[in-house]
Order: structure tokens, then C-alpha cells, then sequence
């Protein structure tokens, strides 16, 4: 083998690992490309997930509100309970004083 024909050997095997690269290349890029019709529904998919995050955040925001409320509610009524307990409690020993009276008197 002489030097021509080493440098023509060299030449083709070159060549031939470039167009098997080129191809390689071509073949990936066809298989990888998205078709607008995937594109369309990426974005459809990404507007469902925004409106549906959306409406959690809206959706805590009135729990919060209405936890809130009812918290609010809850303690006046506790203190309402308690400032109708202490009345009751005030009438009961107002009623036991008033019965031991009329008890002493023998009215």
C-alpha cells in the first residue's frame, strides 16, 4: 500500500463516518421534532394548569376568610356563653339568698 492509496483509504473513511454522523443527526432530529398540533396541546395543558392553580388560590383565600369569620363568631359566643353563665350563676345564689330569707322570716 503506498502513500496514495493510504491517503484515499483515509479519505473514505472519513467521509464515510461523516455521512454516517450526518445521518445520525437527521434521524434524531426527525424523531425529536414536536409537531404543532403537541405544541397546541402543551399550551391548552399549561392554561388548564394556570386556571387550575388559580382556583386553589382563590379557593384558600375564602377558606382563610371564612375560617377567619367563623373564629370570630366562635369567640363571641364563647363570651356571650360565659356572660350568660355568670348571670345564671348570679341569679341562682340571688334566688338561694332570697329562699334562705323567707325561710328565716317563715314567711
Amino acid at each position: 500500500m503506498n502513500r496514495f492509496e493510504f491517503v484515499f483509504a483515509i479519505a473514505i473513511i472519513l467521509f464515510v463516518a461523516f455521512a454516517l454522523g450526518w445521518l445520525a443527526h437527521w434521524l434524531l432530529a426527525r424523531f425529536n421534532q414536536v409537531s404543532s398540533a403537541d405544541l397546541d396541546e402543551m399550551d391548552a395543558l399549561a392554561k388548564a394548569l394556570h386556571d387550575a392553580e388559580e382556583t386553589r388560590d382563590q379557593a384558600i383565600a375564602y377558606l382563610q376568610q371564612r375560617e377567619a369569620e367563623l373564629t370570630g363568631q366562635l369567640s363571641q359566643t364563647e363570651a356571650e356563653l360565659r356572660a350568660a353563665m355568670d348571670g345564671l350563676r348570679e341569679a341562682r345564689h340571688e334566688t338561694e339568698d332570697l329562699r334562705r330569707y323567707i325561710e328565716a322570716e317563715g314567711l
